[in-house]
């Protein structure tokens, strides 16, 4: 029994040590490329009988920009190649350093152009992040007042940050000669809307909740820009009249409820980055906008989608004596809200250089008359930085 025991344990020992040696073979094997390749990388010398190729857009040159002979010899105005491994050495040298300033010159010049190394490919910028909330300003005062937070939203409407030299404000139908219409945008040859107008390249939004005064509109059409009028209220889906197209659409802050058939709903409501995706529009030249209290959440909403840098002008009417559809707070919180939604239009490069307040409205200031404000007035921004 022990001469039979006997080999069986044998072959069972060396079955186990045969196994363990083919286990390091392999780790040997797999980690031999690896281990002569960093000296190889470190001394900058490829393999015997391996070529390194050219670096993109140096082929032919040396690692100065000199042309070399591609035979090897020295021919006139070229140098010749040194011979064996110092050649070898030389070319790879020659390639990692092209590498290296290719890499530079792309960096220094912010990631722009169309030539990108092969070998390291640049990273894609990064992705904006979706934001869900404005950034609150600091409160006016320690005190949070309400008399406090009125006189810096006060101020800042009433005081324009840019001068507009030459503007276009029609007069609305009925109003005495010479009076002026409450609307205006700024044709100044430093902002970009007076050379749209001229290469009848512009393009213009009005929104609005059953508007009779659409003088500046026809104005801009008249001018020959496109110009495309939003309101729930009319007939038809979709209607030209006097060189404007008219809309049957509501723009809203919200996405409409899936939850209602569209058929039961009022109107048809879509966001203005909606519309623009569905009308094909990437820019819009003049942003004009009345809608009757809606207008808080709804520049919130453009605010948030990045939807600001697609504007050259936005011209704006505020609503002053309540606080808004779907602004909440007591009245102090909802004027620091106001100022904030403001403050950020300054962020995206929006600079005020209009300012009316309309006469014939209530002076109601959340109602109350307080600093014998006005309870509407229509602002002017334009986009310092727009391009179209």
């Amino acid at each position: 029994m022990a001469r039979e025991k006997l080999p069986k344990s044998l072959v069972l020992k060396i079955c186990l040590l045969v196994a363990a040696l083919c286990f390091c073979v392999c780790i040997q094997v797999y980690l031999e490329p690896v281990r002569w390749a960093r000296p190889l990388l470190s001394l900058g010398r490829p393999a015997r009988g391996s070529r390194v190729p050219p670096a993109p857009g140096h082929l032919g040159h040396t690692g100065r920009g000199t042309p070399t002979d591609s035979t090897g010899g020295g021919g006139r105005g070229g140098v010749s190649e040194p011979k064996g491994g110092d050649a070898a050495t030389k070319r790879q040298v020659t390639y990692v350093r092209a590498l290296k300033r290719d890499a530079e010159a792309v960096r220094e010049a912010g990631g722009g152009g169309d030539r990108v190394t092969s070998c390291c490919p640049l990273p894609h910028p990064h992705k904006k992040v979706p934001r869900w909330h404005i950034d609150l300003q600091p409160w006016a005062t320690p005190s949070h007042s309400l008399e406090d937070e009125a006189i810096r939203f006060l101020k800042y409407i009433k005081t324009p940050q840019i001068s507009c030299d030459t503007a276009l404000r029609p007069a609305p139908p009925g109003s005495p000669r010479g009076q002026a219409g409450p609307w205006l945008v700024c044709l100044d040859d430093r902002f970009s809307l007076v050379h749209r107008i001229r290469s009848k390249q512009c393009r213009v939004y009005s929104l609005g909740l059953g508007m009779e005064d659409k003088q500046l509109e026809g104005s801009l059409a008249k001018a020959g820009c496109e110009v495309h009028c939003f309101d729930p209220s009319i007939k038809q889906a979709h209607l030209q009249d006097s060189d404007m197209w008219h809309h049957r659409l509501s723009v809203d802050w919200r996405d409409p409820n899936p939850a209602i058939p569209a058929q039961q709903q009022h109107s048809n409501t879509k966001k203005l980055a909606a519309i623009l995706n569905d009308f094909g529009h990437r820019k819009i030249d003049v942003l004009k906008a009345d809608m009757e209290s809606a207008e808080w959440k709804i520049l919130e909403n453009l605010i948030l989608e990045d939807v600001l840098e697609d504007i050259g002008q936005l011209l704006l009417e505020v609503h002053l004596h309540w606080p808004g559809f779907e602004v909440n707070g007591d009245d102090s919180t909802v004027v620091r809200y106001w100022y904030s939604l403001l403050r950020e239009l300054e962020h995206h490069h929006f600079h005020l250089f209009y300012s009316h307040s309309d006469v014939s409205k209530p002076r109601l200031f959340l109602h109350r008359n307080l600093f014998n404000a006005s309870s509407s007035y229509t602002l002017g921004w334009v986009n310092t930085r727009w391009r179209p």
